[in-house]
């Protein structure tokens, strides 16, 4: 059986210009019949997590980022706001846990469930590499930056590889001063969709 999806939804997850997700996670997202700007998001932010996670894997191997969890995580990090739609203009936390239940329900395994309730987190103890990259990701999809989040992925980076803290930084904000840049571009593509 197949189902209905919105043209709106449709363009948001084919359109040209970002990685695709995962195709479990497309379904799932048709599935939960995702508002267009949400499925947008997801792209936006996925795509600058695979890129971070890639980066970080190229660089800092020892680190032990998973690039197939991060890119996971950053597709579905918010679906509960399809639960939860007003959290898409405007603040709110309830799509955390309402995510991570969504994710559980449709089968998908807690190691990656996790992030829905783990991405607004990431200053809590016991929270690791990949879930600091997924938040970043989150961050600087919009050339936000957030000096206290990349400081917890600068020591990662620095205690994993044995280069000095600064050195960390200073490749890591150059890496971010990068996807930045483009953050326009993302802006008005995500823009373009509505709630």
């Amino acid at each position: 059986m197949t189902m209905d999806i919105s043209p709106a939804l449709h363009r948001a997850l084919e359109e040209p210009g970002f990685r695709p997700l995962p195709g479990t996670v497309v379904v799932l997202l048709e599935a939960v019949q995702a508002p267009p700007r949400l499925a947008a998001h997801l792209r936006a932010v996925h795509d600058v997590a695979c890129d971070l996670s890639g980066w970080v894997g190229d660089r800092y191997p020892a680190a032990g980022a998973d690039p197939g969890a991060v890119a996971f995580g950053a597709a579905t990090h918010d679906i509960g706001k399809a639960l939860h739609p007003g959290e898409l203009s405007g603040p709110g936390q309830a799509h955390e846990f309402a995510g991570y239940q969504l994710l559980l329900s449709y089968g998908v395994d807690e190691r990656l469930a996790r992030f829905a309730r783990t991405h607004s987190s990431w200053h809590e103890d016991g929270i690791g590499i990949d879930d600091l990259l997924v938040s970043l990701a989150d961050k600087v999809w919009k050339a936000k930056r957030v000096r206290d989040l990349e400081q917890l992925v600068t020591d990662r980076l620095a205690v994993a590889s044995g280069e000095a803290p600064w050195q960390a930084y200073v490749a890591l904000d150059d890496r971010l001063q990068q996807i930045a840049e483009d953050a326009d571009r993302r802006l008005a593509y995500q823009s373009a969709y509505p709630v």
